[in-house]
């Protein structure tokens, strides 16, 4: 018999999705070009390969990003401490809906997520890079 969970997946997700600024995928595009925003990749690296990448985009493996954010960590990226808004994606919007929240909840004001993630970015036809084969 399966498992009943106390909170499921879905309701952590519509949670988080209550407490975070989401973003179309054109606000983020806008965000990223003026130079307000890093977008920050939280997808697999597998999926990245894949799926291909946001141009000019940050990768953060969803697994790393508290430790790659708190400056008292030995994993600290500077990246995090620059006063930039920091907009997460994955590849639906889920993962990055926990990422946001959970980064919001350490302290980080500026923050938010693209809503549908990579997937809403790539069906609004707005820049993709492929990984090139190796020759």
């Amino acid at each position: 018999m399966a498992k009943v969970m106390k909170k499921g997946y879905a309701a952590l997700v519509a949670e988080a999705e209550a407490e975070i600024r989401t973003l179309t995928p054109d606000e983020a595009s806008a965000m990223q070009a003026s130079g307000d925003a890093v977008l920050i990749d939280v997808r697999d690296i597998r999926e990245l390969s894949r799926e291909g990448r946001i141009p000019d985009a940050r990768h953060c493996p969803r697994g790393m990003l508290e430790f790659w954010v708190d400056p008292e960590s030995p994993y600290h990226k500077p990246v995090f401490s620059e006063d930039k808004t920091f907009v997460f994606f994955c590849a639906a919007g889920w993962r990055s809906a926990l990422a946001t929240k959970s980064v919001q909840d350490m302290g980080l004001e500026k923050v938010a997520h693209i809503g549908g993630g990579f997937g809403a970015w790539r069906d609004a036809d707005l820049p993709i890079e492929k990984e090139q084969p190796a020759s």
